[in-house]
């Protein structure tokens, strides 16, 4: 068991000055804890950004679509997002993407051209599908970019 401490009713409490000083430093403590949160990050997009750009697509890479495919099978699904970047790395910033213009795959830089050529070369003619889509929107403006897979039938095609 515990031993309760026991509260000096008589004691002076803590000055006005020394909560706002506990206030403050605390404030600073969580400013930092965030700062190295944030500067976490965007070593993560700086390190993915260079990946992407500079690296092709890899062994690892293959097989985590293949794993996407498989696991939305097993669901029932005919749809899977297999890829995602941010729209920073196209070279229009997504617009092309997000306004479903033919020419989209123009725009396309790094990995996700790589997967792209990909598709053509052993996706389609498999009868797979491939769309590119903006999933997210941060401050209303394009954000990533997400690679859907379908095979699905479509009768309309």
């Amino acid at each position: 068991m515990s031993e309760k401490k026991e509260l000096d009713v008589n004691a002076m409490p803590p000055s006005a000055t020394e909560l706002r000083q506990e206030v403050i430093k605390r404030e600073m403590e969580e400013q930092k804890k965030q700062e190295k949160a944030r500067t976490v990050q965007e070593q993560k997009v700086a390190d993915f950004a260079a990946d992407f750009l500079k690296n092709q697509v890899g062994e690892a890479d293959i097989l985590a679509v293949r794993r996407l495919v498989a696991a939305a099978v097993q669901n029932g699904k005919f749809e899977a997002m297999v890829y995602s970047f941010s729209s920073d790395l196209c070279s229009d910033s997504g617009r092309a993407i997000n306004s479903g213009d033919k020419s989209w795959p123009d725009t396309l830089q790094g990995k996700a051209k790589e997967f792209y050529e990909r598709y053509q070369k052993f996706g389609k003619p498999q009868g797979f599908k491939l769309k590119a889509m903006i999933i997210s929107f941060p401050g209303g403006m394009p954000g990533d970019v997400g690679f859907f897979l379908n095979w699905g039938s479509d009768p309309g095609n």
